[in-house]
């Protein structure tokens, strides 16, 4: 990866992680997914989220490419798309950088 698309995609990690409001939740859903594919009951069960909120966020982190589907029907399992495993280790540099960063914890 060349050095602008590093930059975009840590635009992208850090709009998504660490500046909006629910960063906080998306980051909790991807370091589960992380472990392993899981589905949005799973998901919500695990992380102690209302079944709704962990379909939002799963929904937001679908649209940026982040995870991906593994099929269309009831139990879907979600798991973590091959651009983020490329790109994990910005994500992990920006948490490094905001350690001691206030994350809006809102869901």
């Amino acid at each position: 990866m060349n050095e602008k698309e590093r930059k975009n995609i840590r635009k992208l990690f850090k709009l998504l992680f660490f500046t909006s409001r629910g960063g906080y939740t998306r980051l909790k859903i991807v370091r589960l997914l992380e472990s392993g594919e899981a589905n949005a009951n799973q998901i919500s069960t695990r992380l102690g989220l209302d079944y709704k909120t962990v379909i939002h966020h799963l929904e937001v982190l679908l649209e940026n490419g982040i995870v991906v589907k593994g099929n269309e029907k009831y139990g879907t399992q979600y798991k973590l798309s091959s651009f983020y495993h490329t790109s994990s280790e910005i994500l992990s540099d920006l948490e490094n950088e905001n350690k001691g960063f206030k994350v809006d914890k809102k869901t």
